[in-house]
């Protein structure tokens, strides 16, 4: 089971796959974890997904987990399954939740109540490419399941 979960090729899609992922989810996640580029940290987010979004504590702890280290995990191509797995999960409750009844599109010249789900669609194709491919290129997925061939 773990060398399915590691297993990669020496793909530079899957490589540029995942540094675009983590790289714009690494801010979203520090910024639920730890207050960082002017989000709320760990307290405020889990006071909004508790109480203004109702999501039970545990949920509301993993979207944060997933966005923050899931991000980090798939910039050096750890556990990129699961953690493509984590922000796609994370990212399609988001656009259930919030943004669906805006429509297709983001808010581009401001004339809608919120943004739409185009960037989510992106995120969960992203997330999808990267749980079928894995890691790829440089990713220390590929670095453990290679060493767990020999």
């Amino acid at each position: 089971m773990w060398k399915k979960i590691f297993q990669t090729n020496d793909d530079v899609a899957a490589l540029v796959l995942r540094l675009m992922l983590g790289i714009v989810f690494f801010s979203h996640g520090m910024q639920k974890l730890l207050g960082w580029f002017g989000g709320h940290g760990f307290e405020g987010t889990m006071g909004f997904f508790t109480g203004k979004l109702g999501i039970p504590a545990l949920f509301a702890f993993l979207a944060i987990i997933a966005e923050s280290l899931g991000a980090i995990g798939l910039i050096v191509g750890l556990g990129t399954r699961v953690a493509a797995f984590g922000i796609s999960i994370t990212i399609v409750v988001a656009a259930m939740m919030l943004h669906v009844q805006n429509g297709f599109f983001m808010n581009w010249f401001g004339s809608q109540t919120g943004e739409g789900i185009e960037y989510h669609l992106l995120v969960i194709g992203m997330g999808v490419a990267l749980m079928v491919a894995g890691g790829g290129k440089w990713s220390l997925d590929r670095a453990i399941a290679g060493s767990r061939d020999n």
